[in-house]
């Protein structure tokens, strides 16, 4: 049976007309959607994804303009329609979802009000009831739990997942027949991202939703797209359905995105240091029973307060020349460990020891000394960068703070720096616009690193990156590890990452660390059922040696302000038993070098002395 087109682009072209000579962006671009059908548009950081988004909402804004080109949706003209057909075009036909879900909605108003108020400016037939019946309707429908409760509450009050949700509930309000998602699931953590996908998926089934699915990230759509269209320099170089796309790619473009699409279970892991490795060996850092709560004003009464308990005693070492990765849920602690870490927060409880000296007796001024030895690369490649500041003052500017080194010699630092990180020595007096978020990240690098540290820290360092820029920057890190033996810790939700850079993972879940171990058993043998919950979530090309129909976990952690009297994975744990419900799991030794929190382990325990039991080594 013949499916019935929805969506027609054709010959497309947008260029930014600013400048005298206009410069092209989209050149000739056509395709369909049919109903009920996913079309991937895939292809990385440059190519044009996010501006065809947009034009595809008429959302096509100066400088750029529209040069030639048409689009359609069931045969109605988007970029010719006045704004009142336009906008009947965004409210019930196509509804537009944004990797920052934040911006949809209005900070000081209820979700489920703008929504409602939403849904009757494209239906105004419709009573105020009937417009938040409907929205109660969406939220049951995309499992947000308690529903109505929710559609009372400010957008700050929600996750990030559960955010997510709710732009999608904005996005189909008025019975929309096609979704836009323009990379959804990038700032998403791999459990949250899975949940989304199924979500589209049984959307698409439930109601006959259409979707158009932006991203750089091939596994995600490995087993969610009919067809994907490949995009290249703002031309479509390549389209077909995905199985034949993905096993026999036609063009280079798209054997590079395949090619480079990381692996998880075809690669081979970083080796770990064994028992015997450090046995004589003092580590760089040693973390103690580190607690860290904040008390924060309750939103229904005047005077009164809650505790939030974000990190729930932390114990483990990072000895020199390793690299731990630390996983997890947004929520879970792993930002504020960090921030612990680096004693840009003092802890309530336990101590962080650096080469083996109590951080926290430190002086200021040796605090201030620990700057240059323990550096921090943080997540935003744009705004982690002052704009104004040429690239050689922003990297040298720490070396102004913490080294004699003045002039020429500073400079010729900076310069040599710059190059080590694969940055060229020319852009030292340029300023950072117009640079990729890699070439902004490798700034970053070359910042942390021209003081010559022996630990670095790195929050969400490459999650803004697409896989293709995070290949190099991955190859550089490795390359910095054997030649400077830097200690590396980073925080990350992308599996993937953590497969091809970590010697060791931790695994945090509501403030605590559930399992770590070498990258290898973590991976091959998960002891706790979380981890084996985020590994079954993992979006990879290959297949999975985890069903996430069997280990994938749905809804939402328990609440840091409200936590449950037993272990705080209970609810969501599929192998949980009555022990759980009333017993908190300590961190027990499994096997050498891995610890797990678990009363009923995915595989059995060996005994532990209490001392193994209190530390991870």
């Amino acid at each position: 049976m013949m499916t019935k087109e929805l969506l027609k682009v054709t010959d497309l072209s947008i260029a930014n007309v600013g400048p005298a000579t206009p410069r092209p962006i989209l050149k000739n671009l056509s395709l369909s959607v049919a109903e009920s059908e996913t079309l991937a548009i895939l292809g990385r950081s440059g190519a044009g994804k996010s501006v065809l988004g947009r034009a595809l909402m008429g959302w096509v804004d100066a400088p750029l303009g529209v040069t030639s080109g048409r689009i359609t949706l069931e045969g109605q003209d988007v970029l010719g329609a006045n704004p009142d057909a336009l906008r009947r075009i965004r409210g019930t036909g196509i509804g537009y979802v944004g990797a920052d879900p934040t911006r949809v909605f209005d900070p000081t108003l209820p979700v489920g009000r703008q929504i409602a108020d939403k849904y009757r400016a494209v239906r105004p037939e419709v009573s105020a009831k009937e417009a938040m019946e409907r929205v109660h309707e969406l939220f049951s429908l995309v499992r947000i739990p308690e529903a109505r409760h929710r559609m009372a509450e400010l957008p700050s009050k929600y996750s990030g997942g559960m955010i997510q949700r709710a732009a999608i509930v904005d996005a189909m309000i008025g019975e929309t027949k096609l979704v836009i998602a323009d990379n959804v699931t990038q700032p998403l953590d791999v459990t949250v991202a899975a949940q989304i996908i199924r979500l589209f998926q049984d959307l698409r089934e439930r109601l006959g939703t259409a979707f158009l699915f932006i991203t750089s990230s091939v596994p995600t759509i490995k087993d969610f797209a009919d067809r994907i269209v490949v995009m290249d320099q703002g031309e479509i170089v390549e389209e077909g359905p995905t199985p034949q796309l993905l096993a026999a790619p036609r063009t280079e473009a798209s054997e590079k995105l395949i090619a480079q699409s990381p692996r998880i279970w075809g690669t081979t892991a970083p080796e770990s240091l064994s028992a015997e490795d450090i046995r004589d060996m003092p580590p760089a850092l040693s973390i103690t029973a580190l607690r860290r709560t904040y008390k924060v004003p309750r939103k229904d009464k005047l005077f009164g307060s809650v505790f939030v308990q974000a990190v729930r005693g932390a114990d483990f070492d990072v000895y020199p020349g390793e690299s731990l990765a630390i996983v997890g849920e947004s929520g879970c602690g792993k930002s504020t460990l960090m921030r612990l870490l680096t004693w840009l927060e003092e802890p309530d409880d336990g101590s962080v020891q650096f080469h083996g000296k109590n951080v926290g007796s430190f002086t200021a001024r040796e605090r201030f000394d620990l700057r240059a030895q323990l550096q921090l690369v943080l997540q935003d490649p744009y705004g982690s960068i002052p704009a104004h500041w040429t690239i050689g003052r922003t990297i040298s500017e720490s070396l102004r703070l913490h080294s004699p080194l003045k002039g020429k010699a500073r400079r010729a630092r900076v310069e040599e720096t710059m190059a080590e990180v694969g940055l060229d020595p020319a852009l030292y007096d340029k300023l950072p616009s117009g640079l990729s978020a890699g070439q902004r990240q490798r700034i970053n690098v070359a910042r942390a690193i021209v003081l010559e540290p022996t630990v670095l820290l790195l929050d969400e360092t490459f999650s803004a990156l697409d896989p293709m820029e995070q290949t190099p920057l991955i190859e550089l890190f490795r390359k910095l590890q054997r030649e400077r033996s830097i200690t590396c810790i980073f925080i990350s939700h992308d599996l993937a990452l953590v497969r091809r850079v970590a010697s060791r993972v931790a695994v945090m879940y509501l403030g605590r660390i559930v399992e770590i171990g070498s990258n290898h058993n973590v991976f091959s043998r998960p002891l706790h059922p979380y981890t084996r919950a985020l590994l079954s979530a993992a979006p990879t090309i290959e297949d999975s040696p985890y069903d996430p129909n069997e280990c994938l976990v749905d809804g939402e952690p328990p609440s840091p302000i409200r936590l449950p009297k037993g272990c705080a994975f209970a609810d969501r744990c599929p192998v949980a038993q009555e022990a759980c419900m009333s017993s908190d799991p300590e961190l027990m030794r499994a096997s050498e070098r891995s610890r797990v929190a678990c009363h009923f382990p995915l595989a059995a325990l060996e005994p532990a002395s209490v001392k193994d039991a209190a530390h991870v080594g």
